[in-house]
């Protein structure tokens, strides 16, 4: 039977989310909101609309929020013809595609943010398909994301295995049914991980590679 792998993207194969942190906190800033960046660290992971929920509540200015997402992609858009991979990432995707593994991306970017994403890991021929904003009504900690990632790979949860960096990722994969890894590369605690339900934790794609025959995805 065929085994999935499903890859959240920014913080976890690409290393994007102090760009995120940066370019959320220009736009909150220049919208007139004082936002710290360590709050904006935390809502990265979510999709546009509900991270500025997140941050700014329920009594905000619903009418700012396209402003909002309008000008952080202009903002993190300066950014896509150098966005840096994580070490590995394309080597560890690669490695899983060859070992039967169904390689899947999960993730809230979609147009050309995605395309710029994909362009960094360098490994389309592992990757068999991608779940994108685009895709899903829910992002984030919603199970769709990886809901529909299963569906494309056409594979049952309890034959997959969910790879993120936030808590968001880790409690989309454990509500779609899923063993959950975290990595610490995205910059939140790994007891944060395991509280929202990571089973396995990893420092980076280089060190999940590395630690491969001993992980959930041996």
């Amino acid at each position: 039977m065929q085994r999935a792998a499903v890859f959240d993207v920014d913080g976890t194969l690409v290393d994007t989310n102090h760009l995120h942190v940066t370019t959320w906190w220009e736009a909150l800033r220049q919208a007139g909101h004082r936002v710290p960046m360590h709050a904006v660290h935390r809502a990265i992971g979510l999709g546009s609309d509900d991270l500025v929920a997140h941050l700014l509540g329920d009594d905000r200015d619903k009418d700012q929020d396209d402003e909002l997402s309008t000008a952080h992609k202009a903002l993190y858009g300066q950014y896509f013809d150098r966005l840096p991979a994580l070490q590995d990432a394309g080597r560890l995707l690669r490695r899983l595609d060859q070992d039967g593994w169904r390689v899947v991306l999960a993730t809230s970017a979609g147009g050309a943010e995605l395309s710029a994403l994909r362009r960094a890991i360098d490994a389309d021929d592992a990757i068999m398909a991608t779940a994108s904003a685009d895709d899903v009504e829910e992002g984030k900690p919603s199970p769709e994301p990886v809901e529909h990632a299963l569906e494309l790979a056409g594979v049952p949860a309890e034959r997959a295995v969910f790879v993120g960096d936030t808590v968001w990722d880790m409690r989309a994969g454990s509500r779609a049914g899923v063993r959950c890894v975290g990595v610490l590369c995205g910059g939140i605690p790994r007891t944060d991980l395991v509280e929202a339900g990571a089973q396995a934790i990893y420092d980076d794609p280089a060190h999940l590679l590395t630690s491969l025959a001993d992980s959930p995805l041996a």
